[in-house]
């Protein structure tokens, strides 16, 4: 009897090396829940993945201390989840993984401080990878511990005085963002020095200028990747003057900088590895499109978002000289029409990403060539676009789409978008904002045609989708992450199928829907829940309310109508914030939609 029972425990993963269950476990890693069935199956199956697992995610801080314990081999940590951090949980996973931690991300936490920092780089000696990118209340005395990473290789914000100093001993860094920092000339010095720097981010850095550029191209000579977005200060002199030391340059953003001109165009010619190249904002002539894509041979990213002089004429150009273009975003070009997306259509059949928002001049012919020539198409957005069943059921077609955004369409039906459920089923993320003509029968569409990997759905302004859709979205779609279903007719029964169906749900907002207190209490349920948005919902009651922000123990994030602040006693407010929820408190008026749909 006993041998007998000692046959059942053995498992057929008893009998494999190590290293291929983990190869199966890899396998497993777009969906956690899939691990997490592996996990439960039994002890062998629970053991074997925790020895697996490379990376831990928290929903809480107080899950850390029973997760460091199971878990011995992470490598990452990200701490997202986790609004508050402080020293002690630090110092716990400093204890823990001081052998194998290599990244941590701490860019959306806060009340830890300089001593669980330095507990953390100072125990964790293969720390490569931090990110502090929302630490604002980051001091630069906080550079004495982060400096003592010295393998650290990349690092999220810091200040000019911190630049120095961790410059000087993290001799090891190859990607530093400074964006939105009061950096000066004063901190590119010790950059300059970096020999192993190959990504720099400056975003919206104002004391950045010419003069900075002509400083950095001394130096910094494996640079690849440079984004100099938003910064005001920046002309064509600097530029050309960095590109004459930059030749290894693989990806550069210049958006919202300057006017393209003549002068910029000479810089292209020195910069032939390019492969991304982004001009949003920009004044961008045919003659700039055309040196661009004489200039750089190694072209596949290319990003014209809102830029005056974009033409037919000048993507066409662009779309015959690089067959090899995988991503275009043109972005409110108002002069483009189906004559460039001919053009492209034809050569470029590689493409996967095609943002097209605004062109109000491409018709549904231009829609129809995308459907027959971009097999591969991953993302389209096609936002405030001339638009029909036709049309939809052309891109349908593209049955590798992964991002479908069709906000502000006015021409489709339900019929259109079901072609789109029927045929995308790898859809990830459906923005369907004021569509005004979608009904339950196109979200149940979506819902009924398998497409289970939908995790962000936008029916913001689509009054006739109710909680019947909501339902069918809930229990069709269970990894859904982000909702906005603001101004929608979805009553407490919708809400309550949702909290029972969709326990990864990160965001919602329920602005405007007849929601009463029962649906909100159902919503708070979901452990997972991080963003909420709570405005204009006139049946829920202050109490009601209480009850539910205080049940979200999660919350990072809340939004709501100035009407509550004085029915919220400050208690509970404070309360709430203690916890690392930052309330942002909206004074919007009731707007009704009074705007005529299919004139």
């Amino acid at each position: 009897m006993q041998k007998n029972q000692a046959l059942i425990t053995v498992t057929p993963f008893d009998s494999l090396a190590e290293e291929i269950v983990f190869q199966i476990l890899d396998l497993l890693e777009p969906d956690p829940q899939d691990k997490k069935s592996f996990s439960v199956v039994c002890k062998s199956c629970h053991s074997i993945e925790a020895r697996h697992r490379k990376t831990l995610k928290p929903l809480q801080a107080d899950f850390i201390p029973g997760a460091v314990q199971r878990y011995t081999r992470v490598r990452r940590v990200d701490f997202t989840n986790c609004p508050r951090i402080d020293d002690k949980i630090l110092t716990t996973v400093a204890n823990a993984y001081s052998e194998t931690l290599r990244s941590v991300d701490l860019s959306k936490s806060r009340f830890f401080t300089q001593v669980g920092l330095l507990s953390l780089v100072a125990k964790c000696a293969g720390l490569v990878e931090l990110d502090l990118s929302n630490a604002t209340e980051l001091k630069d005395t906080w550079a004495a511990a982060i400096a003592e990473a010295k393998n650290l290789e990349k690092l999220d914000e810091v200040t000019d005085l911190g630049v120095g100093l961790i410059a000087n001993k993290c001799r090891e860094l190859c990607s530093l963002d400074l964006s939105y920092l009061p950096i000066t000339d004063e901190c590119l010095s010790p950059i300059l020095q970096l020999q192993n720097l190959k990504e720099l981010a400056l975003v919206g850095c104002h004391g950045i200028d010419d003069e900075s550029l002509a400083k950095l191209k001394q130096g910094c000579k494996s640079l690849e990747v440079l984004d100099i977005s938003n910064c005001d200060n920046i002309t064509d002199n600097g530029l050309g003057s960095l590109t004459n030391g930059s030749r290894s340059l693989r990806q550069l953003n210049l958006a919202y900088c300057f006017s393209v001109t003549f002068d910029l165009e000479k810089c292209f010619y020195k910069l032939s590895a390019l492969q991304s190249i982004k001009l949003d904002g920009c004044r961008v002539s045919c003659a700039a499109l055309k040196a661009i894509a004489d200039c750089c041979e190694s072209l596949k990213e290319l990003s014209l978002c809102k830029c005056n002089g974009v033409t037919d004429e000048g993507l066409s150009y662009i779309a015959r000289k690089h067959r090899q273009l995988r991503k275009l975003d043109m972005t409110c070009c108002p002069e483009i029409t189906d004559a460039a997306i001919a053009s492209i259509t034809a050569s470029c059949n590689y493409i996967t990403s095609f943002r097209m928002e605004a062109c109000v001049m491409v018709q549904n012919e231009g829609f129809v060539l995308i459907g027959q020539h971009c097999p591969s198409l991953e993302d389209i957005d096609i936002t405030e676009n001339v638009i029909d069943d036709e049309g939809l059921e052309a891109i349908s077609r593209c049955s590798k789409l992964l991002n479908l955004k069709m906000g502000l369409s006015m021409y489709g039906t339900d019929h259109g978008l079901s072609h789109v459920g029927r045929r995308c089923q790898n859809l990830i993320e459906l923005d369907l904002y004021r569509c005004m003509w979608i009904t339950d029968v196109g979200i149940g569409a979506i819902a009924n045609a398998k497409c289970l990997q939908l995790k962000a759905l936008e029916i913001r302004g689509c009054p006739s989708v109710s909680s019947v859709g909501l339902s069918a979205i809930a229990m069709g779609c269970k990894h859904l992450t982000i909702l906005d279903i603001k101004k929608c007719d979805i009553n407490d029964a919708g809400l309550i199928h949702l909290a029972h169906y969709s326990q990864y749900l990160k965001q919602i907002n329920i602005s405007y829907c007849p929601v009463t207190d029962d649906g909100l209490l159902a919503l708070a349920s979901i452990s997972c829940l991080r963003n909420l948005t709570i405005l204009h919902v006139i049946r829920l009651t202050p109490d009601g309310l209480i009850a539910a922000l205080l049940a979200c123990q999660g919350l990072m994030k809340l939004k709501l109508h100035t009407h509550y602040k004085s029915l919220i006693p400050e208690a509970i407010l404070g309360a709430i914030e203690a916890r690392g929820c930052a309330i942002h408190w909206r004074n919007k008026p009731y707007w009704v939609n009074t705007i005529p749909f299919h004139l």
